[in-house]
C-alpha cells in the first residue's frame, strides 16, 4: 500500500464514524454513560457521539471525543494558518492546470491505491438509516440509489450487502475512469443490481448518468465528493440532481467542514481560492460551512436535517491530538413550487 502522506485524502481510508467502530470494552475500560459505546451499537442517527471531554487530563483514556468546540486560542492559531496559506496561494499557470481536467487527477488516484487502501463505510445504517428502512428492506418495490463519486465501491457494497430487495438498482458513477474500473472488478460487484459508469456531477451539456431518466432516482449519496468541485460548478450539480431525484426524492450528504484538521495543515502553495484547494496530488478539496449549504441546496431541496460532526481523533502512543470537522445532511427534492414556498428553513444541530 502507498504511504500516506499530509495531503492524501483521508476519508476513503478512515471515516469520522468508524473512529468508533472497532474499539472494544477492554481497550476502553468502563463505559461513562449508556452512549459511550461503540457507535454502529446505537441507531440515533445526527447524534456524532455522546463521549464529552470534562476533563483535559482524561483526554489520552480515549481515542475519540464528540462534540469538541475549541477555546480561543485554537480560533486565533487556526486563523493565523489561515492567513498564511492566503499570502503563498497557486501560482496562476498551476491553477490553471488542476482547475482545466480535475478527473485526470483523481485517475491517478485510484491508479496508485488499490482498492483495499480505502475502508468500507459501515456507518451509512447509522447515519442514513433511510436507505435501509425504505430501499433495501424486502418488498419495497422498484428502488433507485445512485451514488454520485462512488470511488472504489465502499458505499455501494455495504449497502448491496445488506439488501433484501429483489428490485433495487444501485448505480454508481465517478469522473475517474479507473474508479469505475476498480468497481466493475470487484468481486463484490453483482451485475444484477449494481451498474458503474464515468459521468462528471458538474456535466454541464445535459448528459445523465447511462441508464437513468430524468426523476428516475430514489437517493443520491454525495459522500465527500461535492468538496471536490469548483465553487462555480455547484449550481450546475444541483441542477444535474435535480433532474434525477423524484419529488420527494433524498440526498444523503457528507463532507469536510470548514477548518477540518485537513484545512488547516495545508502549506502554501495549495490554495486555489477562499477555502478551496489542491492536495499534493492534484487533487482538489472545499471546507464547508452550514451556512454554505443552505445557500447552494436551499434553493431547491428542504434542508431536512443538518449537523456538524466536531471530533477530537487521539492517537494514544504517539500522544497526538487531531480535530475533525465534517458536516452531515439530509435534503429532500420538494414535490411542488407549493412546497418551496412553505418549506421549513430546515433543522441545524
Amino acid at each position: 500500500m502507498p504511504p500516506v502522506t499530509a495531503e492524501t485524502p483521508i476519508e476513503g481510508i478512515l471515516d469520522s464514524s468508524e473512529a468508533l467502530t472497532d474499539v472494544t470494552v477492554s481497550e476502553l475500560g468502563t463505559y461513562q454513560s449508556k452512549w459511550d459505546i461503540p457507535r454502529t451499537e446505537r441507531d440515533d442517527p445526527f447524534q456524532f457521539g455522546q463521549r464529552y471531554l470534562q476533563d483535559e487530563d482524561a483526554v489520552w483514556d480515549f481515542n475519540a471525543w464528540d462534540h469538541v468546540e475549541w477555546d480561543e486560542e485554537q480560533e486565533i492559531l487556526a486563523q493565523e494558518k489561515l492567513e498564511k496559506q492566503r499570502e503563498n496561494p497557486v501560482n496562476d499557470f498551476d491553477k490553471k492546470l488542476y482547475m482545466s481536467n480535475p478527473s485526470r487527477y483523481w485517475d491517478l488516484f485510484y491508479r496508485n491505491n488499490k482498492s483495499n487502501f480505502f475502508k468500507d463505510r459501515k456507518w451509512l445504517r447509522l447515519e442514513f438509516p433511510s436507505i435501509y428502512a425504505t430501499a433495501t428492506a424486502a418488498n419495497s418495490g422498484p428502488k433507485t440509489v445512485l451514488e454520485v463519486g462512488c470511488g472504489a465501491g465502499n458505499t455501494l457494497f455495504p449497502i448491496l450487502a445488506a439488501n433484501e430487495n429483489a428490485e433495487l438498482k444501485l448505480v454508481g458513477v465517478d469522473f475517474s475512469h479507473r474508479a469505475v474500473e476498480l468497481v466493475r472488478e470487484s468481486t463484490e460487484f453483482d451485475a444484477a443490481h449494481i451498474t458503474a459508469d464515468v459521468w462528471d456531477l458538474a456535466d454541464d451539456t445535459g448528459r445523465l448518468p447511462a441508464g437513468l431518466e430524468e426523476h428516475s432516482v430514489d437517493f443520491v449519496i454525495l459522500i465527500f465528493v461535492f468538496s471536490a468541485l469548483a465553487p462555480e460548478q455547484w449550481d450546475t450539480a444541483i441542477r444535474n440532481i435535480d433532474r434525477l431525484l423524484k419529488p420527494g426524492g433524498e440526498i444523503l450528504f457528507r463532507d469536510y467542514g470548514r477548518y477540518d484538521m485537513a484545512q488547516l495543515r495545508f502549506k502554501g502553495g495549495r490554495l486555489l481560492q477562499d477555502s478551496f484547494y489542491v492536495r499534493g496530488d492534484g487533487t482538489r478539496v472545499y471546507f464547508f460551512t452550514e451556512d454554505e449549504l443552505q445557500k447552494i441546496f436551499g434553493k431547491e431541496f428542504s434542508v431536512e436535517k443538518m449537523g456538524t460532526d466536531r471530533r477530537l481523533l487521539v492517537n494514544r502512543k504517539r500522544k497526538l491530538k487531531m480535530y475533525r470537522i465534517w458536516l452531515q445532511a439530509r435534503f429532500i427534492k420538494r414535490a411542488s413550487l407549493d412546497d418551496a414556498e412553505e418549506a421549513p428553513a430546515g433543522e441545524a444541530e
